[in-house]
């Protein structure tokens, strides 16, 4: 069991005044399997007040609305999280009781969907098409799939963007978390598993100290249905430990990009992130 403290700064700097903006923020995870939330807060600037809700896949939002004139939008978040090991019992599913399983609940149906982001190229749907066909069932199947996405993409900051698409970063070979992500979750629903995409964080030391303050960023990785949701970080090759603090999930990036909105101002604005994660325990 680790505490960890992570403080995300982020927002945008416009080239001129914006005379208003509304944007959503999902920046606070919730306690939930292997993570209690000790304390999360959200402070924003300008100063504004906010409207707290839980949006349809579960995640925290925090909406708000700045009707003045301003330069920045700065918001900083902060929460203190006690994360566990996750245990991953085995399951003994075959295709045929997934099949059946997945038709009766939404939330399965609705993650076997592919989006924009998500919709594979031939190439990987054929690759998960043959490692399914040998594996033992659709959960070994499922971790073959993530393992070897993994294993081909090169993780290299600066190729993509966040409107980069499963396929763009397959011809490219290279990406960032989302979208070694995104091509996981095309390759497991091309084959009939039910998977989400997850945002969260990951503390990039395996052994930290305790009270050393590391760089860190948002992260991303999977879960598949397979008779219980299971999570898989494919950008690193490791299950979802200690170490990992779940934000939220979707079906893609779209639904729980850490910041979002639009604002009425100058045409142009540069976004700025900031991540710092402590284990304190």
């Amino acid at each position: 069991m680790k505490r960890l403290r992570i403080r995300h700064l982020t927002g945008y700097r416009y080239e001129g005044e914006a005379t208003a903006s509304y944007n959503e923020a999902r920046m606070l995870p919730a306690s939930s399997d292997g993570q209690l939330v000790l304390d999360a807060r959200l402070e924003i600037s300008p100063v504004t007040n906010t409207h707290s809700y839980t949006d349809y896949w579960g995640t925290r939002v925090r909406s708000f609305e700045i009707l003045t004139p301003h330069r920045e939008l700065s918001l900083t978040a902060t929460s203190l999280i006690e994360v566990r090991q996750r245990t991953h019992p085995p399951h003994e599913a075959d295709w045929d009781d997934l099949a059946r399983t997945a038709e009766l609940d939404l939330a399965y149906v609705e993650q076997l969907a592919q989006t924009r982001r998500t919709d594979p190229p031939a190439e990987v749907a054929d690759l998960a098409r043959d490692l399914a066909a040998t594996a033992y069932g659709p959960c070994d199947a499922a971790l073959r799939i993530c393992t070897a996405i993994g294993e081909a993409v090169e993780y290299m900051p600066g190729v993509t963007g966040v409107h980069t698409t499963a396929a763009e970063a397959w011809e490219h070979r290279r990406g960032v978390c989302q979208d070694i992500a995104h091509l996981a979750l095309g390759a497991l629903r091309s084959v009939g598993i039910p998977a989400r995409y997850v945002s969260g964080y990951l503390h990039p030391v395996p052994d930290a100290e305790v009270g050393r303050t590391v760089a860190g960023e948002s992260h991303a990785w999977v879960e598949w249905f397979c008779g219980e949701w299971r999570g898989f970080d494919p950008t690193n090759l490791i299950d979802i430990g200690d170490r990992h603090v779940r934000v939220g999930h979707g079906r893609d990036y779209a639904d729980v990009s850490p910041l979002r909105g639009v604002y009425a101002g100058p045409r142009s604005s540069q976004l700025f992130v900031t991540v710092e994660i402590t284990r304190v325990s």
